[in-house]
């Protein structure tokens, strides 16, 4: 029993850690603090919804819609290339957006004489434009998600036709996998905060948007022409 919870944890890992679309996009908004965790917690219910699809038999279903595919894929296709597009004109004409030093709230300032330390924190500094509203990125998260045939593939097929495998423990191989997709939006989190302090220059962020340019463009590529 405990060996499915655990070749469930393990394989759900082994196919969530990659630099795919959806892992690119979660860091790149936990970097610019914004929605990061609501948007961990969109990830993860999405997660949480095709494991159980796939352990319930929904690939059975799935795998006799082949036009469903192509469906999805196309809208994936369109949707990471505008994506790119975004990132990349961020890269070429910057807003501006870096990370400066704040003074804390409350704390009086010392001479330049005083031999006292200053305490300050790291604060992100943006134009407000460059803010993103929490529906909007929801939106955009879960078309990431749930607009790559990729997604379907590996957690309600490949996934689901695992867990089989496990007869009536197919559910205990589920919840591991369920698990394993908590950890690793968790640590994707936690080291988007780590990352953001790095990204104290407009350049640095400049580098990041082209950075993000190039694999979504990469990643519609790529789905094109599979």
């Amino acid at each position: 029993m405990f060996s499915a919870l655990l070749a469930g944890f393990g394989l759900c890992l082994s196919l969530i850690v990659a630099p795919g679309a959806q892992n690119v996009f979660l860091l790149k908004m936990g970097i610019r603090r914004q929605h990061a965790v609501a948007l961990a917690v969109t990830c993860f219910l999405s997660d949480v919804a095709l494991v159980a699809a796939g352990v319930a038999g929904f690939g059975v279903v799935v795998e006799h819609l082949p036009w469903l595919f192509d469906a999805v894929k196309w809208a994936g296709v369109v949707f990471l290339a505008g994506y790119a597009l975004a990132a990349g004109w961020r890269a070429l004409r910057p807003t501006g957006e870096t990370l400066a030093v704040a003074e804390e709230p409350g704390v009086d300032r010392e001479p330049e004489s005083s031999a006292a330390p200053r305490t300050s924190t790291a604060t992100i500094v943006r134009p407000r434009t460059a803010t993103t509203a929490l529906l909007p990125a929801v939106l955009a998260c879960l078309a990431i998600t749930w607009l790559n045939p990729h997604t379907y593939l590996d957690t309600v097929l490949l996934l689901g036709s695992i867990s089989a495998s496990y007869g009536d423990a197919r559910w205990l191989f589920g919840l591991g996998a369920v698990l394993g997709s908590a950890v690793w939006f968790a640590f994707l989190t936690a080291m988007a905060r780590v990352a953001a302090r790095w990204l104290r220059s407009p350049r640095s962020w400049r580098i990041l948007d082209g950075a993000i340019a190039v694999i979504m463009a990469a990643l519609a590529t790529t789905l094109a022409f599979a």
